[in-house]
């Protein structure tokens, strides 16, 4: 099973959170992953964000990122969406 938590902070409180789970074994990790943040970002009804190389390398390091203003075309009205792996088949 593949689960990633998605959380929107502001003023280093959480206002909303879920967990994606990708269990299709047919996807790569990769497609996994922005499977999530789409469901993610359906879920809190928010635009894609764009995936900077800052988060790109933050996600390879850390199975991690964050989602701040500068990855968002639109206005946002919290400070970043929290992006993290919980979970993941290692086979």
């Amino acid at each position: 099973m593949f689960r990633i938590w998605g959380k929107l902070i502001k003023d280093n409180r959480l206002i909303k959170d879920t967990v994606v789970c990708q269990d299709d074994p047919d996807m790569s990790r990769t497609k996994k992953v922005y499977a999530a943040l789409d469901e993610i970002c359906y879920e809190f009804n928010l635009a894609k964000p764009i995936w900077l190389e800052s988060n790109k390398n933050d996600f390879i390091r850390h199975n991690r990122t964050r989602f701040s203003q500068d990855n968002f075309i639109e206005s946002i009205e919290f400070d970043y969406l929290d992006f993290s792996v919980i979970e993941e088949d290692l086979f």
